[in-house]
């Protein structure tokens, strides 16, 4: 389907460097004590919450972790954030959506717009890049839970609109609005899955020769270094080597 292979080049960097556990740590806190203050502080009665603890548990934060950034949406005169979004382009056209909590917006804006510049990209207005992109739900297992066939059976009558399933495991995308409730019916099945959001999925994908795949790969990078930045989306393809070379 166009636009998984380059999705999972782009958040291959979830948890695979050790020495980014603790930013990674970080920022999976600060959205589950966003998630708590906009709503209950019960995992159970709060969707949003719920998607932050089990993006947080498939990395393995600990417990008290997030026990902790559920408490701390309730402390008083505690840090209020912003949820920003900023669209951009990196080489080769490749669009670029960027997702940040921020406590200072000038602040954020200009560490953003700085390293698109630096990496030969430029950062355009809200919605020059969205278009290229569809908002979805998607929900992940392990390979181990099923069959291809009895997985793509099950997300079909759970409500799920497309299935991927490959050695690394099984993705089902469905429409945001109901990703809960088709997670919550797989659930019931296969297990907890080992991740669910809602994401940026690209509609059409660029193929980057390997020079310009690992400048654009580096930029992302950067843009990721940010405490500030949530998550990072863009619609481009890059060769395997690229990806292992930059991941060693």
């Amino acid at each position: 389907m166009a636009g998984h292979s380059k999705f999972k080049n782009i958040m291959y960097r979830k948890g695979a460097q050790d020495k980014k556990r603790a930013k990674m740590f970080s920022k999976l806190g600060r959205e589950i004590t966003v998630a708590a203050k906009l709503g209950s502080p019960d995992p159970d009665m709060n969707p949003r919450l719920r998607t932050a603890v089990l993006a947080a548990r498939a990395q393995n934060m600990p417990k008290d972790n997030i026990e902790r950034a559920i408490k701390k949406s309730l402390e008083a005169g505690g840090e209020n954030y912003e949820e920003v979004r900023y669209e951009g382009f990196a080489l080769g056209g490749v669009g670029v959506i960027v997702e940040a909590l921020t406590d200072n917006r000038n602040r954020t804006a200009g560490e953003v717009r700085s390293t698109f510049a630096k990496h030969g990209g430029n950062l355009g207005e809200t919605g020059s890049v969205a278009f290229m992109f569809e908002r979805v739900g998607s929900v992940e297992f392990d390979v181990s839970v099923s069959s291809a066939e009895d997985m793509f059976e099950a997300a079909i009558e759970a409500g799920a609109e497309d299935v991927e399933s490959g050695e690394d495991g099984h993705t089902l995308y469905c429409d945001a609005d109901s990703l809960h409730r088709v997670a919550e019916a797989l659930e019931q099945r296969f297990g907890e899955p080992r991740q669910t959001r809602i994401i940026w999925r690209p509609k059409t994908s660029t193929d980057l020769d390997d020079v310009e795949g690992e400048k654009v790969l580096r930029m992302l990078d950067a843009l990721e270094d940010s405490d500030d930045v949530q998550n990072v989306y863009a619609n481009f393809d890059v060769s395997d080597d690229v990806i292992e070379k930059l991941s060693a």
